[in-house]
């Protein structure tokens, strides 16, 4: 049986096969030139860069302290002294609004980072293994999937309790089906394929075999969907702390800010729309680079 394998043409192995014989310098070549050719794409990476940026050096270019009250300023319009105006504290909007960039992306990546782990590790289980192992995982993954991930995602908050660790844990355990399920069905998809078969003849063992041979021909969805989750998780993040549920006072988080300012909507309406298109930038940035890393990382887009 081995010698079959072993004696197969090259011709019938499958496109997968061939992808992943190419050198990873060629495949990132190839994937560079096609992301620059998108320019939505890459208008969402130079965002995120330019967002990376702000978070990481954001104390260095604040004017003012975010968490610093002055009473006797409150509610001043957006002028060359406060770019972004006050709020109803006195606070500088502009400074608050770079600080809630940091805890918007740190709780966006930590989230998916946890997410992605432990949906990879349960899809690929589900998708290899089979039988009465895919069955119980992917019903539990069901189960959870039936309840909206904002419900579900305030109903761990409330077991849990408020604050930013809390709401990492809260937003990445939601977010978990996702994943899993879209690897399991990459696994099913490829499982069964020539290379994976020889690997499984010699002798290889089925956690070599996941992630050596079959999880690599699968990272393009994997990718695509953790940028694209970053984007739903800075959303979440945005909700639960609008409804009081995440980052606490006096700490400077964007829906935090969306939430305490909705009752000036009228008289001071600014105190909304900065935070608001700091949100929405964000999350269109990641949505625009996600789809431009999925035409990328798609060898049948790239030869079209």
């Amino acid at each position: 049986m081995s010698m079959q394998h072993a004696e197969l043409p090259k011709s019938e192995f499958p496109e997968q096969t061939a992808d992943l014989l190419e050198k990873p310098e060629s495949r990132l070549k190839e994937m560079w030139e096609s992301l620059c050719e998108d320019k939505a794409a890459l208008t969402g990476l130079f965002v995120i860069l330019f967002l990376v940026l702000v978070a990481l050096f954001g104390p260095l270019i604040m004017p003012y302290d975010p968490n610093l009250s002055n009473m006797t300023k409150s509610f001043i319009w957006p002028n060359s002294e406060h770019w972004f105006g006050t709020d109803q504290l006195g606070r500088d909007i502009f400074s608050r609004v770079i600080a809630g960039t940091r805890i918007s992306l740190t709780v966006g990546l930590s989230a998916v980072a946890i997410s992605l782990t432990i949906g990879v590790v349960l899809g690929s289980i589900a998708g290899y293994r089979g039988g009465k192992v895919d069955t119980v995982i992917m019903r539990f993954m069901d189960m959870m999937l039936a309840i909206p991930s904002i419900l579900l995602a305030i109903a761990f908050m409330a077991a849990l309790g408020k604050g930013l660790d809390k709401a990492v844990i809260a937003i990445g355990f939601v977010s978990i089906p996702e994943y899993a399920r879209i690897v399991r069905g990459c696994i099913l998809s490829v499982k069964e394929n020539d290379y994976v078969q020889a690997a499984r003849v010699i002798g290889n063992k089925s956690s070599r075999i996941i992630f050596k041979h079959i999880l690599p021909n699968v990272l393009s969805s994997i990718v695509v969907r953790a940028t694209l989750g970053i984007s739903t998780a800075v959303l979440d993040t945005a909700a639960l702390g609008f409804l009081g549920l995440g980052v606490q006072p006096p700490a400077a988080e964007w829906g935090d800010m969306l939430g305490r300012a909705r009752g000036f909507v009228f008289t001071a309406p600014y105190t909304l729309i900065f935070p608001g298109i700091a949100i929405t930038l964000t999350v269109l940035a990641f949505n625009l680079l996600g789809d431009g890393l999925r035409d990328a990382l798609d060898p049948k887009l790239r030869k079209n």
